[in-house]
């Protein structure tokens, strides 16, 4: 065996089972390896998505094969892309395969919500739920009282933006990304607008009697 032959020997091992440390040097590196470590890390991701739509498959209902190949198949590029992006946040608290999976895992579980609300209306109407009912008399009356104080909340203290906001992501299970391609916006911009909604409520509530003045962190979530 030449030197050569010895130096693509052992070259073709660091890319077929890269070292914690190989990883991001082979990633963030353009040169020998860096190629063949895209595409392992591609495949590692396309593994993840490919799990993650099997477990929501329930969900799923009827969609064809072709279409799951395309949610999963988007969820690794989109996967890669962020990850690429991120490479220097890893802090080696795990092995850089399990950090890397988990891009996979979540991006193929947003492609889903994505792609299930892909042909559904979002409501963005100001439409509330029917009160909540009590499993006993004075259950019930509690339970109209609160559910028309947050109506009361939502109609009054909020403005059109932030009511529709609301309603979309808490009542309605509107996934965001969804929403904030609806509405022309960014997921920022939408958490913001939610953090400034909640705010306003629990305002409006604490005022109102229905909620403590001292909030602890668990009442605030």
């Amino acid at each position: 065996m030449t030197t050569r032959q010895a130096d693509e020997g052992l070259a073709s091992v660091v890319v077929k089972d890269p070292a914690e440390d190989d990883w991001l040097k082979l990633l963030s590196t353009p040169g020998p390896g860096h190629h063949e470590a895209l595409q392992r890390l591609h495949d590692l991701l396309l593994r993840a998505a490919r799990q993650q739509v099997s477990r929501m498959q329930p969900i799923l209902g009827t969609i064809g094969r072709v279409r799951q190949d395309d949610i999963i198949n988007q969820a690794a590029d989109e996967a890669m892309v962020s990850l690429l992006g991120k490479l220097s946040t890893f802090e080696g608290r795990s092995r850089f395969s399990t950090w890397a999976y988990k891009f996979g895992v979540l991006q193929a579980a947003v492609e889903v919500n994505r792609s299930m609300w892909r042909h559904r209306d979002v409501p963005l109407d100001d439409v509330i739920e029917p009160l909540a009912a009590g499993a006993s008399p004075e259950q019930f009356s509690e339970a109209a009282d609160f559910s028309a104080a947050v109506r009361s909340a939502i109609t009054h203290t909020l403005t059109d933006h932030q009511r529709r906001v609301v309603l979309a992501l808490l009542v309605d299970d509107v996934p965001i990304d969804v929403l904030a391609e609806r509405l022309g916006t960014s997921r920022n911009a939408l958490y913001k607008t939610l953090h400034d909604a909640r705010k306003r409520l629990r305002a409006y509530l604490i005022a109102a009697g229905f909620l403590p003045a001292a909030m602890t962190p668990e009442m605030i979530r």
